[in-house]
């Protein structure tokens, strides 16, 4: 598909380059949750299709990761075979890589397959940072931004 094929737009391909941009706010702890519900990688034994939904939750500290570069590089797992628990202890790696953050917590939500489903949880935490005491307020549900 060439980008006259779409009228003239640029088509976006598949990469594992992650941007970043400067943390807006790097005096402040704020937590940025990201859901990424269409992650799909192939089983490495029988190559087939594994869906996950991933959910990103971190708190920057000088840099924040740019959602298009995510997307591309989430896309880029597409006709990989990967493990699901090396998948997302890599995803996270790739993204502490590129962003140093003060925690990033990645929980990968695998759809069932042969009657089993599996939760990967990874999690890093910036040597020295000390997390402020956690206020409960009540929390938005999830996929709260979807309209119905």
């Amino acid at each position: 598909m060439t980008s006259e094929s779409l009228g003239g737009k640029p088509t976006a391909q598949p990469t594992k380059l992650l941007e970043t941009f400067s943390n807006p706010q790097p005096g402040r702890d704020f937590l940025i949750h990201i859901e990424i519900p269409e992650f799909t990688c192939l089983c490495p034994k029988t190559g087939q299709p594994d869906f996950a939904t991933l959910f990103l939750d971190y708190i920057p500290d000088l840099h924040c990761v740019e959602l298009k570069s995510l997307k591309l590089y989430i896309w880029s797992f597409r006709n990989e075979g990967c493990f699901h628990e090396d998948v997302t202890n890599r995803i996270l790696d790739d993204l502490v890589k590129a962003t140093n953050p003060r925690f990033m917590r990645l929980t990968s939500k695998f759809y069932v397959r042969g009657g089993i489903f599996t939760n990967v949880e990874a999690e890093h935490r910036k040597e020295g940072w000390i997390p402020a005491p956690r206020v409960e307020l009540t929390e938005f549900s999830n996929n709260s931004n979807v309209r119905g």
